[in-house]
């Protein structure tokens, strides 16, 4: 069997095994432990910089390196250890940490569950879209709940899913832990604010770059992904092309644009984070406000996306 087919068998089960189960509360998700090292090199390198900014910015390359290359090398030598099983030990290894990676249902769960707590009250609606959103949530109407709910489906859809997928298929588990770790660093420090934009400006680096192209890919798979979920794939593309680059991230908008486009709402705009205003343009054309529907008409679209990437991935992979 080919490196690429063992790649694309697991990376398929994997997803199935998301699909199914999702990533299920108080397991040992490999993210935790990832997410440990990370606070434990943040402290340290915040003791012995002492505020330094230099020494910040080197402790952030030392941190980003240490946290992917640990990450990997770990994965590397469980899938080692069991390849001495055989090749159905193996492959179900390769299937299980393949799932880890991946976050689909879990992304779809916690949008409906904004979507459940906004339909009780709005302060329910705040306190959990404050879940998966970084923005302050305290002072939002229920259009920006929902707003940023869909801005979070889209986004995600590109490191949570099909950028995992792409690096599955490419280097197994190992190359996707890899990124994961990149994503989990991003995440936790990657934010502009004075507090981590020092620490946190490499792994931020890092993400942007391994997202580079599957951002672009995702976009595309959406606009085809809407053509099949009932929505509207000639305006998803329309404005992808025209706003792809309204955002401070080079990758957030290709996904936020084409979901705009093809919910025909409008997404993006200056959000408050830490206590700041930060100015982002906006992307899609308000021909509608935005409703509380869109948040499952944007899971269908991450779904549609999705499975539009991995069907084209196991195809390939088994073909060669």
């Amino acid at each position: 069997m080919t490196f690429f087919r063992y790649n694309a068998i697991a990376m398929a089960a994997g997803l199935l095994l998301d699909l199914l189960i999702g990533d299920p509360e108080n397991w040992p998700h490999p993210v935790i432990w990832i997410g440990k090292w990370i606070s434990f090199c943040d402290r340290k390198i915040r003791a012995k910089a002492a505020g330094d900014k230099t020494k910040l910015r080197r402790g952030s390359v030392w941190m980003t390196a240490s946290t992917v290359l640990f990450s990997m090398t770990v994965t590397a030598a469980v899938l080692r250890v069991a390849a001495f099983g055989g090749t159905y030990v193996l492959l179900g290894l390769m299937s299980i940490i393949s799932w880890t990676c991946l976050a689909s249902k879990s992304l779809a769960k916690e949008a409906r569950g904004v979507q459940k707590a906004l339909e009780q009250s709005l302060e329910k609606g705040r306190k959990q879209v404050g879940r998966i959103v970084g923005r302050d949530t305290a002072s939002l109407s229920a259009e920006e709940i929902v707003a940023a709910t869909v801005e979070t489906v889209a986004e995600n859809t590109t490191d949570g899913i099909i950028s995992p997928l792409i690096y599955l298929f490419l280097g197994g588990p190992v190359l996707a832990m890899g990124f994961k770790a990149a994503s989990t660093l991003d995440s936790m420090e990657g934010y502009l604010d004075e507090k981590y934009r020092d620490i946190g400006w490499s792994g931020a680096k890092l993400d942007d770059v391994l997202n580079y192209v599957p951002a672009r890919i995702s976009g595309h798979l959406m606009c085809l992904a809407a053509f099949l979920t009932g929505t509207d794939g000639r305006n998803a593309y329309k404005i992808l092309k025209r706003d792809h680059a309204n955002h401070l991230s080079p990758n957030c908008a290709w996904t936020e644009s084409a979901a705009a486009g093809a919910l025909h709402v409008q997404l993006g705009g200056s959000h408050e984070y830490f206590g700041k205003v930060i100015e982002k343009p906006t992307i899609g054309d308000a021909d509608r406000p935005i409703q509380a529907d869109d948040i499952q008409k944007t899971n269908r679209l991450m779904y549609g996306t999705t499975f539009l990437a991995a069907g084209a991935l196991t195809v390939l992979g088994l073909m060669l």
